[in-house]
């Protein structure tokens, strides 16, 4: 099981992982992770063992305060309006701060101001403004760890003292005090002071995306009563309720049209920017918005089984989970203020000792201490995966882990499985080859066996046997059918009218012993048209071919431009499928793509991934039903198409919210986009570090330029990241 909780008090990367191993640390608790810029955590262990009073203990124990997610809307609300309250209090702090330091600058402009006020400008900047600074090194202190609360708190401390022992030597004399460094200790702790609050209203906006799902959920819905319309929560509705939906209003339900049409846009869910008709017998989907019609919805789906709810847990999910680049920088933070510390001791005595000079070393540490900025390194990572997964979403494109997203980038194989992905997945027969009996005898058989199966090819031998009135209904003219079985990958086989009759590939005949070389032209000139052949054959009294049935599934038309794209991008595209070579040839054909691997039973799809893989590839697999999911659980990233089943969305990385396959290259070329910020990020937040330690090391920077250089540090890697949200879907870009 799993909880998610949401963690104050944290202010960079050491605070995260000290909460991190103090969560990781409690009995029962398998996984533990803390996102930084999202001040959640996710924490997952055995069902028994997992306790809510541990884990906020924990991280109490830790020097941080932590509060239980439950997910619901009123608590979203109490969040939100404690973050508002946050930001209106830093920006308090924010103002008195700058107003406070901007006349310790005037010294700079050649202006005299006396030491005592200073003092007096300085103090209340130090120990006021700047309490949280002490207050989050002494939980540091405790704990064991350095962060950056330590680092500012150290730094400006020893500026601030000893500038306060120069006054009051400088009065003890009566004589003016000269080279005072208040100015350092106040501007850096309000330039760290504005850095944060520009950081924190960067962070905000990265997740708008998911802010913007929750504002979909409406409060109230109109539900049926008898002869009466009501209004009640959304969260009372129950399955099977009659919701009325009217024109302009947002869906509060997932469920079935029962009456009325309407275009809906589902825009938000699906990235989908046209109105979709809605008519009696379509689904619709929670936090749409209706167009002109009124529309009656049968409830089908309720709270977190609502396709809402689920879009938003995998948006939140995948902001919980780490990247593994972010597990290298987590190690790298965790060591960043010890040796930081280290360097400005060494910097202080080398100053010291080489100038004679106490305060020539002294402030040269300061600067050392202020210009370090483990945030920067933490926030670097996080932060572009949220825009990257907010943008993704926007889009249309769910990604389940930060894992998914990493991985994705480097994808240079992509497996499509052809029904229901390349094609509609709505196959119609198109040629019916009776042998020796008639074409409505063939179609009554046939349609008789597929009675029992629910394969869109057994779908499509009944709507035309229906066509014909060959028995494809409930009706009296369909044979008896007895002893159904499925051989997976092959066909079927059942007794009908006292005749034992199998339906299914060349595979299925040969092992049932049907001679049926009459029917290999025809069957080999349907399969050149990309036709899938079904062979249909009587066992009893002996084998016997009685005909042939084609079946074409029509090609999405958006699939040739999608594959145009992936081999624009480098991508090389494998169509997999368990039809003969010759349609698979066919159908290949028609997209430009060169590799096919044909025949491949449902159970054999897995190892044809592995084996791709075992050719040095990353591998990308797309499917949409159930016996496509060992194949996306095996791929280095699996890519689920919307409109499939369940279980392919849950065991995909990736999940595409409308079936149009051109989301695919959108889905790569976004995680390529991401980690572009991501190495982005990181290289600032290390070239600031490698560039200004130095520097200050060596008496180059003032505290006041090292200190705004720290700040701009976390500011710049956020706002890099943020630019990400201009990302624009190629989908979308053909679509209008």
């Amino acid at each position: 099981m799993r909880r998610e909780l949401v963690i104050s008090g944290m202010t960079c990367a050491t605070c995260a992982l000290r909460v991190e191993r103090a969560l990781a640390a409690v009995p029962g608790v398998g996984r533990a992770e803390v996102n930084l810029a999202t001040h959640h955590g996710s924490v997952e262990g055995s069902a028994g063992a997992l306790r809510t009073a541990d884990l906020v203990a924990a991280v109490r124990r830790a020097g941080y305060e932590a509060q239980l997610l439950t997910g619901d809307v009123e608590q979203d609300r109490r969040i939100a309006a404690a973050e508002a309250r946050r930001m209106q209090a830093e920006s308090r702090r924010l103002a008195v701060a700058v107003v406070l330091s901007l006349p310790l600058l005037a010294p700079m402009l050649g202006v005299v101001m006396p030491g005592w006020l200073q003092l007096a400008l300085a103090t209340p900047v130090q120990f006021v403004i700047g309490a949280r600074f002490y207050v989050g090194a002494w939980k540091a202190l405790r704990a064991r760890i350095g962060n950056m609360d330590l680092l500012v708190a150290l730094g400006t401390s020893a500026a601030y003292f000893y500038s306060l022992y120069i006054l009051l030597v400088g009065l003890r004399a009566g004589e003016a005090a000269s080279h005072l460094y208040f100015d350092s200790a106040a501007v850096v702790i309000a330039l760290v002071t504005v850095g944060k609050w520009l950081e924190e209203r960067a962070k905000r906006s990265t997740t708008a995306q998911i802010k913007a799902l929750l504002s979909l959920r409406p409060e109230q819905a109109r539900v049926e009563r008898g002869s009466e319309e009501i209004e009640i929560p959304a969260s009372a509705v129950a399955v099977g309720d009659v919701v009325v939906v009217r024109p302009g209003e947002r869906l509060a339900v997932d469920g079935t049209v029962i009456g009325g049409q309407s275009a809906v846009d589902e825009s938000l869910l699906t990235g989908e920017s046209l109105p979709v008709m809605k008519r009696p017998g379509d689904r619709v989907t929670g936090g749409s918005i209706n167009g002109g019609g009124l529309l009656r919805i049968e409830t089908t789906a309720v709270g977190d089984q609502s396709t809402l709810s689920r879009i938003i847990a995998l948006v939140e999910g995948a902001h919980f989970r780490k990247a593994p680049v972010q597990r290298l920088v987590d190690r790298v933070s965790g060591i960043f203020v010890p040796v930081v510390v280290a360097i400005a001791l060494a910097t202080f005595l080398g100053g010291w000792l080489l100038t004679g000079r106490f305060a020539a070393g002294l402030i040269a540490a300061v600067s050392v201490l202020v210009i370090a900025c483990p945030c920067s390194l933490g926030l670097a990572t996080p932060t572009a995966l949220m825009v990257g997964t907010g943008v993704a979403a926007r889009a249309g494109i769910l990604i389940r882990d930060a894992e998914a997203l990493e991985r994705a980038h480097r994808l240079d194989t992509v497996v499509l499985d052809k029904t229901g992905t390349v094609t509609e997945g709505r196959p119609g027969v198109t040629e019916v080859v009776p042998n020796g009996i008639s074409e409505r005898e063939l179609l009554q058989l046939a349609a008789a066996v597929e009675a029992g199966s629910e394969h869109p090819l057994a779908r499509a031998v009944l709507a035309r046997a229906r066509e014909l009135g060959a028995g494809g209904s409930e009706s009296a003219a369909r044979p008896v059918l007895e002893d159904f079985q499925s051989d997976a990958g092959s066909g079927v086989a059942a007794r009908v009218d006292g005749r034992r009759v199998v339906i299914g590939n060349r595979r299925l005949m040969h092992k049932r012993g049907v001679g049926i070389e009459e029917g290999e032209s025809q069957a080999a000139r349907l399969e050149e048209q990309g036709r899938t052949v079904m062979w249909i054959a009587a066992l009893d009294p002996q084998p016997r071919w009685l005909g042939l049935i084609g079946v074409s599934d029509p090609i999405k038309p958006e699939v040739p431009a999608a594959v145009r794209h992936l081999r624009a991008i480098g991508i090389e595209i494998v169509l997999l499928t368990g039809d003969n070579e010759r349609t698979a040839a066919a159908v290949a054909a028609q997209l430009g793509v060169r590799r096919v691997l044909a025949g491949v039973l449902p159970e054999e799809k897995a190892a044809t991934v592995r084996r791709l893989q075992a050719e040095g590839r990353q591998v990308g697999m797309v499917g949409d039903g159930v016996n496509d999911a060992p194949a996306l659980a095996a791929a280095d990233v699996g890519f689920a198409m919307g409109t499939g089943t369940d279980v392919a969305m849950q065991t995909a990385g990736v999940t595409l919210m409308r079936g149009d396959p051109r989301l695919l290259g959108d889905a790569i070329a976004v995680s390529r986009a991401t980690y572009r910020k991501i190495r982005q990020g990181l290289f600032w937040a290390f070239i600031y570090n490698i560039i200004g330690l130095p520097a200050a090391a060596f008496g180059l920077l003032s505290p006041v330029i090292a200190g705004a250089a720290m700040a701009l540090s976390s500011v710049s890697v956020v706002s890099n990241a943020l630019l990400l949200r201009r990302w624009r879907p190629a989908a979308g870009r053909r679509m209008h």
